[in-house]
């Protein structure tokens, strides 16, 4: 069972071959513009989450080390933080922020909108009060871009 309601995936280079590996009941979201960078998957997620949807949680694919376990973690701390359609919270790795990240609904459209090239909600972030969940204890939370 998923900590979160529903679960999508965006695909964008190879999508027909990337969607097909997309485990059944998620929800698999194309962004066609993927060659304009990372940020123009990060908002086609976005704007896929569904209207009645409090929070989103956002996470990445090329960080193997981050378990179910972070996920659930972070969470249960949203759940628990109350005014979820407000909220900004991230995993902290030793205290560097890092993935998953939840976004509030009120959020939702400012960071889309906000989102270019090759960053995602960097620089909404960036300047607000984002609520870190210390998760160190249970992954390093580092980014792997290339197989080896």
């Amino acid at each position: 069972m998923s900590a979160c309601d529903s679960r999508l995936a965006v695909v964008g280079a190879a999508a027909d071959e990337v969607a097909a590996l997309i485990p059944d009941g998620v929800t698999v979201v194309r962004n066609e513009r993927f060659d304009d960078g990372m940020g123009g998957s990060f908002a086609a997620g976005l704007r896929a989450v569904d209207a009645d949807a409090s929070a989103a949680l956002v996470m990445l694919v090329d960080l193997p080390d981050v378990s179910s376990a972070v996920v659930q973690r972070v969470v249960a701390f949203a759940r628990a933080a109350g005014d979820l359609p407000d909220l900004l919270c991230r995993a902290a790795f030793d205290g560097v922020p890092g993935h998953p990240v939840v976004l509030g609904r009120h959020h939702l459209e400012p960071a889309a909108g906000a989102a270019t090239g090759d960053s995602g909600a960097r620089e909404y972030l960036a300047g607000r009060a984002v609520r870190l969940v210390e998760c160190g204890d249970l992954a390093a939370g580092r980014d792997v871009d290339r197989p080896s």
